[in-house]
């Protein structure tokens, strides 16, 4: 299927299909005009790809997931599972980080309402 079939399929713009070829992330052969056509996996591959995106997961580290999808083994999943950890981590330490960040302005608005009632009762 071309480009455009597989877009409309995956739910996802022809630039992303783009750019997740120029990250490695999807394959497709070229046909002798050069136009991109790709199997029917494909389909499969883009809707994976959105969910690890929705999970948070950059296309870096998508890379190093991929081997656990592409060639399966018990070493390929552990590693994915360790990398995903990894991950998961981070992105609890950002959570972390916005609620200090929150709680920071809740103390600032705190101030702010206090010093305003403080300028009605002058």
């Amino acid at each position: 299927m071309r480009i455009g079939e597989l877009s409309a399929r995956a739910g996802v713009s022809v630039r992303a299909l783009r750019y997740y070829e120029e990250q490695g992330l999807l394959t497709s052969t070229r046909s002798a005009s050069g136009q991109r056509h790709y199997t029917e996996y494909a389909v499969e591959r883009v809707v994976f790809l959105q969910r690890m995106y929705a999970a948070g997961l950059s296309s870096r580290t998508i890379v190093e997931l991929l081997p656990c999808v592409d060639s399966p083994s018990e070493e390929t999943s552990d590693a994915a599972l360790r990398r995903m950890a990894e991950e998961r981590d981070r992105l609890s330490e950002h959570i972390a980080d916005l609620i200090r960040t929150r709680d920071a302005l809740d103390g600032l608005m705190a101030t702010n309402r206090s010093h305003r009632e403080g300028l009605r009762t002058a």
